[in-house]
């Protein structure tokens, strides 16, 4: 076995051998293309998710005086208590349609300000938090047709215990939705409520450093049901059925990797027995960049890789070709991971970060140590603090927002962004297309454990099994998408249907329980070959 020294020199030599790949070829010669979706959103997205219906909704906060997008005639929002617009005819959150490119505003009343969301089992965004007036709100949207009206509600009934902003929330097996940590919130609670409120949570107070960087934690849930969350350089295994930490992982080298010095985690594809899950924590600033307000310290280039359910876990490390704070990680449909966005200078926050990484890198979980990142074409769209990224039942990844300033600001070095992009990986390209499945037939609705089957049609033929993965969607915010996950099903080889000619049937295992799936709705991609289908929506149940 190498030692980790050689390791790490050949993660470093990688790195660097990539960077000099990216430097002495041109743009055609990387994988991928960019394409511009919409020239003016009217807002800049800090929240984005997609609906079951496909749309996406962006969400800005209130108190940031005039956007770009006006709301509906006669739906005005008054607040006496903000100071830059007390009568606000301005939309802050808006629903676009990727397959018409068309936009509508949406109302949203209290503000959203760094604020946390989660789908729930019916397909309706809980969001929840914010800053002054929306602190402690709990807001849905029950997503519709486009032919439809939804809108944002604000819930009456119910609010939260404890004031959140900062925080972050993950759907549990159950249906309900854990909320975890926030700016002076190092406790947990649960929507529906459960006992009394807030439970404290004392691993997020012994993880906060003199500039916080225990904001937006790191939560995934882990197939056995208990949450990995990691908050500025440290682990724990938390069973929050009985509030004990009932493992402590070892430290991440590399300084804190969570707000204000953010980098990006994800959880890889949950596959196999679903016993299993590693998670994935890369980039971040240098301790001190935030408290010193540098905007040229240069950004951490480091991942760290841990399996999560071993019994002696270790971080396993690797260097990207670039340091990057501010970071999206998307789970492909394919289990690859797209890392996008970011900067390669400073730290999260206003006016704060320079030098904007516009290399995506393409994460491939298989590969030894040191081979595992591909360097993508680069847009020319800087996509700095709260920026997102999305992935589309199409395979394709929204890329929106992007405002390092206080206001909204257009005449600056990293202006305020209005543009929503689509950014395509490999396997959407011209010369793959005859790989592509189509599904023709899936059901709606699937129930744990049970079998059910899909029929699609191909082009080519088929000559190697089809994967049939379930990819969620999450809420993205802060280079952290909360609640996502990817689960690969246990399928049967292709079988060719008697009745047409390249059309195949696949038999499917719904996942075992809502550990590995939690209950709602899922993408469903078929995979040929590593060329995704579009997907169809599909929705989990007990």
């Amino acid at each position: 076995m190498a030692s980790s020294s050689s390791i790490r020199l050949l993660s470093l030599f990688t790195a660097w051998t990539s960077l000099h790949l990216v430097v002495t070829n041109t743009r055609a010669d990387l994988p991928g293309t960019w394409e511009l979706l919409v020239p003016n959103a009217g807002i800049a997205s800090m929240h984005t998710a997609v609906t079951h219906y496909g749309t996406v909704v962006l969400l800005d906060r209130t108190n940031i005086g005039p956007s770009r997008r006006m709301l509906r005639r006669g739906h005005c929002r008054f607040d006496p208590n903000d100071k830059v617009l007390q009568r606000d005819c301005y939309a802050h959150s808006v629903l676009f349609d990727p397959s018409t490119n068309q936009i509508r505003p949406l109302m949203i009343l209290t503000d959203t300000w760094c604020s946390s969301g989660q789908f729930l089992p019916d397909g309706s965004l809980l969001q929840t938090g914010g800053d002054l007036d929306g602190l402690k709100k709990i807001r849905k949207f029950s997503p519709c047709r486009s032919d439809q009206f939804c809108d944002w509600e604000e819930l009456q009934d119910v609010e939260l215990n404890t004031g959140r902003w900062y925080a972050t929330n993950q759907i549990l097996p159950d249906g309900s939705v854990i909320i975890i940590g926030g700016r002076a919130a190092n406790n947990i609670e649960f929507y529906p409520p459960k006992g009394k409120g807030a439970v404290e949570l004392p691993f997020l107070a012994v993880v906060e450093d003199n500039q916080m960087d225990n904001l937006y934690p790191y939560v995934h849930l882990l197939p056995n049901g208990h949450l990995f969350i990691f908050a500025n350089n440290k682990a724990v295994e938390y069973d929050y059925t009985i509030n004990a930490i009932v493992r402590n992982y070892p430290p991440l080298d590399g300084g804190p990797r969570n707000y204000p010095s953010a980098g990006s985690s994800v959880m890889l594809a949950l596959q196999g027995d679903y016993s299993t899950a590693e998670i994935v924590v890369c980039g971040g600033a240098q301790y001190g960049a935030f408290i010193v307000r540098s905007t040229d310290t240069p950004a951490h280039g480091s991942c760290g890789r841990i399996v999560a359910t071993d019994p002696e876990p270790n971080w396993e490390m690797e260097d990207m070709a670039f340091g990057r704070i501010m970071g999206d990680m998307v789970m492909l449909p394919t289990g690859e991971v797209l890392v996008i966005n970011g900067a390669q200078a400073g730290t999260q926050g206003f006016e704060m970060a320079s030098n904007p990484c516009l290399y995506p890198l393409l994460y491939r979980p298989d590969q030894p140590v040191g081979l595992r990142f591909m360097t993508l074409n680069p847009g020319s769209v800087p996509r700095m603090y709260h920026s997102t990224a999305n992935l589309l039942p199409d395979g394709r990844v929204l890329i929106a927002g992007s405002n390092p300033h206080y206001f909204y600001k257009f005449d600056a070095e990293f202006p305020t962004e209005l543009r929503i992009e689509a950014f395509s990986p490999e396997y959407l390209s011209a010369d793959r297309a005859n790989l592509r499945p189509v599904i023709e037939v899936s059901p709606e609705k699937i129930r744990y454990g049970k079998g059910f089957e899909v029929v699609v049609s191909v082009p080519l033929p088929v000559v190697e099994k089809m994967e049939v993965n379930l990819g969620n969607a999450p809420f993205a915010t802060h280079s952290f998408s909360q609640g996502q996950r990817l689960v690969r099903l246990t399928v049967t080889p292709a079988v060719p249907e008697p009745d047409g000619v390249g059309r195949w049937r696949i038999g499917c295992t719904a996942p075992v329980d809502a550990k590995v799936a939690p209950p709602g709705y899922y993408m469903a991609f078929v995979i040929n070959q590593g060329v995704p289908s579009v997907a169809k929506w599909v929705q989990v149940l007990s």
